[in-house]
């Protein structure tokens, strides 16, 4: 009995302490509900709420670009590629093995999709390839069953329907780069947001660079109901995305193709037309160019590789980012400096006797026996080194270089378009600051003649003939003409001081040039009545020519290999009575200004004057 009372009163004291052990737990339990649903009840029900909507980003259509007349140039056409939908992609490597069995996948399109794969938030779908053929499409579509996770979808691609005319002036786009993220600014959420898109493009040269923010338009948004799977329930808002601005330019489209097809006959040459009054430009062409398309579509290595180890740099605009000695087009820098100081009196003669004499140095004239006695009119239009060097040495460097600024060279045109390169002006500051060295005489005569340190781009050349041709107004060259259909204010237009006779006595001599025989560009005439152009031929030697080789004889430039050939050069205005446009042009390793710039500057200006009457 008493053994019973025992065992009864311990498995009373067991489930006493059970008893207390599950009270104190359900206790825990039920303050646990109390706090999760009423003291934290707000904070989870957010939670929940960000759980079950999420947001997807829809891209914006791009603006177009258009020329002065409203002719497309840079377009949106539909696309039709295959994605990867990845809240229902479980292994993407394996998909992508299957994807590739149809289309073709390089290394660099997988690592691609891999690495925006890891960048989205599974909403957005990531693009696997895109411009499909109707071949290429039909083939997935009926393998789709063997394909989950992809879909096929139509988007829009840019194109450039005038290829080859356009390419140095629109520029490109692409997929944004882990650089161009990077260097985005943080604080923008609009821009970061888009460029987080994967597969969106943006300009990546050109205007399509330069108007980006303008053509890109605004991100829209959806927000959509998803299950705990990530699938898409139901769409419960929608923000359209805004389209992009278009741009129109200044340029016309075909006066852009006869350039280009006029520069075509070159291996290597660049031009470009300003209006002198405003500086819109209304052609600027490099060549030999390229098709942007490749870029759109993204670039084959093969591609990149041609276009890069070219000799003839069919990726620069030379316009531009190319700078060049500028040859005898110096000189009517060279004269107005000469002018504004008083020290060049138009009338005094100086004999050439093919050479000039510095200390025990020959500075020789390109015309071997010489020009005999000439005056500053009769110097300029036969382009008479002699007279230039004998000038130059009065003048001096330093004046030579502040009337090269003032008229445009030696700093960067502020054209809107990336990549623009301000050549170089020497002086004597600069030559003891870089090199230690004390400016040299000789040096001044060969800067004198657009030789020596002295840099200029084909642009820079237009803006020193318009500057020359409107009176000393400082225009500054661009391409856009709207934004949106809203009109560009054009950038100030200040007085670079002057003297109005001086300017017209360089007029009348860039003139002489061209229009009377003894000009070195009067084979390149413009004979139509009110067309007639003024300009200043230019041959810069690539190579130095020694003492020996001058009394053997030189070597035609059609003798020696293409590289060493001398640069070709012609910057000048038109019509001559009432000027209207400034023009530059270069062919680079082209031999004579004279023989090969100067009429094909003749033929774009003969164009351009009868398509503005038009």
């Amino acid at each position: 009995m008493a053994g019973e009372n025992e065992r009864a009163r311990l498995f009373t004291r067991r489930a006493f302490v059970v008893g207390t052990a599950q009270a104190g737990l359900f206790a825990l339990l039920a303050g646990r509900v109390y706090y999760l649903e009423v003291v934290e009840s707000e904070k989870y029900r957010t939670l929940a709420e960000e759980n079950r909507v999420n947001l997807r980003l829809l891209s914006p259509q791009r603006g177009q670009i258009l020329d002065r007349f409203g002719t497309p140039l840079a377009i949106n056409q539909q696309n039709f590629r295959i994605v990867l939908l990845p809240e229902q992609t479980e292994n993407p490597d394996h998909l992508l093995d299957q994807v590739g069995a149809y289309i073709s996948l390089t290394d660099a399109d997988r690592k691609r999709i891999l690495r925006d794969l890891h960048n989205t938030d599974n909403l957005n779908a990531v693009l696997i390839k895109d411009n499909l053929t109707r071949d290429q499409m039909d083939l997935l579509a009926v393998h789709s069953i063997d394909l989950p996770g992809t879909d096929i979808d139509v988007g829009e691609v840019r194109t450039y329907p005038y290829t080859l005319a356009t390419s140095h002036l629109l520029g490109y786009v692409g997929t944004a780069s882990d650089q161009d993220l990077d260097s985005s600014d943080e604080d923008d959420d609009d821009n970061n947001a888009v460029l987080s898109i994967p597969g969106f493009r943006i300009g990546k040269n050109g205007i399509e660079k330069s108007y980006d923010s303008d053509l890109r338009g605004e991100v829209g948004d959806v927000q959509m109901e998803v299950n705990a799977r990530g699938s898409v329930v139901r769409e419960l808002t929608r923000n359209d995305a805004k389209p992009g601005h278009d741009i129109t330019l200044g340029i016309d489209i075909g006066l852009q193709q006869y350039t280009q097809q006029r520069l075509a006959k070159e291996e290597s040459a660049a031009a470009v037309v300003i209006d002198i009054a405003s500086g819109e430009v209304r052609t600027l062409t490099s060549q030999p160019s390229f098709d942007p398309n490749l870029f759109t579509y993204g670039i084959s290595q093969d591609d990149w590789d041609g276009l890069n180890n070219d000799e003839h740099s069919p990726l620069l605009n030379k316009v531009i980012s190319g700078v060049y000695a500028p040859g005898s087009t110096i000189k009517p820098i060279v004269s107005l400096a000469g002018l504004e100081a008083d020290i060049l009196d138009p009338e005094a003669r100086v004999f050439c006797p093919g050479y000039y004499e510095l200390g025990d140095y020959k500075f020789h004239c390109w015309k071997h026996g010489g020009h005999g006695h000439v005056n500053f009119h009769q110097a300029m239009a036969g382009s008479c080194d002699t007279f230039f060097y004998d000038l130059g040495h009065r003048v001096g460097i330093d004046r030579i270089q502040a009337m090269a600024k003032r008229l445009g060279f030696g700093n960067k045109t502020g054209i809107d378009l990336p990549h623009e390169r301000a050549g170089f002006v020497p002086s004597r500051a600069w030559k003891f600051a870089t090199h230690g060295q004390t400016w040299q005489q000789g040096e001044t005569l060969n800067a004198a003649i657009g030789q020596g340190y002295m840099l200029a781009s084909p642009l820079q050349l237009a803006v020193m003939a318009a500057r020359i041709a409107n009176g000393g107004k400082a225009i500054t060259p661009y391409v856009a003409h709207a934004i949106g259909g809203v009109p560009v204010a054009p950038p100030p237009i200040p007085d670079i001081g002057i003297d109005p006779a001086n300017l017209q006595l360089v007029q009348e001599a860039m003139s002489a040039v061209v229009n009377e025989t003894i000009g070195t560009a009067y084979g390149a005439r413009i004979d139509k009545k009110g067309f007639e152009m003024a300009g200043k031929t230019g041959t810069a030697q690539v190579r130095h020519i020694s003492e020996a080789e001058r009394e053997d004889g030189v070597a035609t430039n059609e003798s020696l290999p293409w590289k060493e050939r001398d640069h070709a050069l012609f910057t000048g205005f038109a019509p001559v009575q009432n000027p209207r446009f400034a023009i530059a042009v270069i062919v680079e390793h082209g031999g004579s200004g004279a023989h090969t710039a100067a009429p094909i500057a003749r033929d774009i200006l003969i164009e351009c004057q009868t398509r503005d009457k038009a």
